[in-house]
């Protein structure tokens, strides 16, 4: 297939987040997700390796105003969310991952609305298997794996291993707040995507959450039960304390929500 009949290799992404939330324009993500022009904008690696860490701490602290390990635990949930969004649109749409080293996740804090804007580099390489229309295309960035096993091993590789735990790591080194805690909100993070974009995706909405958190070893951390209506919600097993916050507040599915 010549390659300038594809679809951009995000178009399932884009579709899919248009579809969840009706607009392009999105609280945490740039418009269609990739930068033509990176001004203004710095790699996640000044995250992992601490030196804009206290300036996104600092953020989330005017933000929330709550106790230090508390609006860090905010800001991450914040930050693992949109990062974890279009993988896990990505994937569970068409099989496609953006594969979101941080070297090629940009970020902003300069929308004084929210606490800080992603994007992703144009560069930005696309794990694919061997049927996908872009395998076969073969532009530079795309990476062909040999199949759904291989898919998922990679999707954990560049998300978990190589993003959110150094991240992870680098919050630790600045503010006491443990492991458990960010996981939960990562695995919280991708329930809710997936539920939220049931309507734009193909299969279970179950299997594609149980999949994704076994693949990333976080299936113990939230639970999909019933909601008031029958419909599925998530239910946290760790908290991501808002309920500390000045202004307290008592996330649905919260683990300290009263009876």
């Amino acid at each position: 297939m010549p390659r300038e009949d594809l679809a951009p290799p995000l178009a399932p992404v884009t579709a899919t987040l248009r579809a969840m939330f009706g607009t392009d324009d999105l609280p945490g993500l740039a418009p269609g997700l990739l930068l033509a022009d990176e001004t203004g904008w710095s790699p996640a690696t000044t995250l992992v390796d601490g030196s804009r860490m206290p300036e996104f701490l600092g953020a989330a602290a005017s933000r929330w105003g709550g106790t230090p390990h508390a609006c860090a635990a905010l800001a991450w949930k914040s930050y693992s969310y949109w990062v974890a969004l279009p993988v896990v649109l990505g994937w569970a749409s068409a099989r496609r991952v953006p594969l979101l080293e941080p070297a090629d996740v940009l970020i902003h804090f300069e929308d004084q609305h929210q606490l800080l804007t992603m994007g992703l580099r144009g560069s930005t390489r696309v794990a694919v298997l061997p049927h996908d229309p872009l395998a076969l295309a073969g532009p530079p960035e795309v990476r062909v794996v040999d199949g759904e096993a291989e898919l998922l091993r990679v999707l954990r590789a560049s998300l978990l291993d190589a993003h959110l735990a150094p991240v992870i790591a680098a919050i630790q080194a600045e503010v006491r707040v443990g492991t458990r805690t960010l996981l939960g909100s990562v695995a919280s993070g991708i329930a809710h995507g997936v539920l939220r974009a049931a309507d734009a995706l193909p299969g279970s909405s179950v299997r594609t959450v149980e999949t994704l958190l076994d693949a990333l070893d976080l299936a113990d951390l939230v639970e999909l039960v019933p909601g008031p209506g029958g419909e599925l919600t998530v239910q946290r097993r760790t908290c991501c304390l808002a309920f500390t916050l000045p202004s307290p507040k008592i996330c649905q599915g919260c683990c300290v929500r009263s009876a």
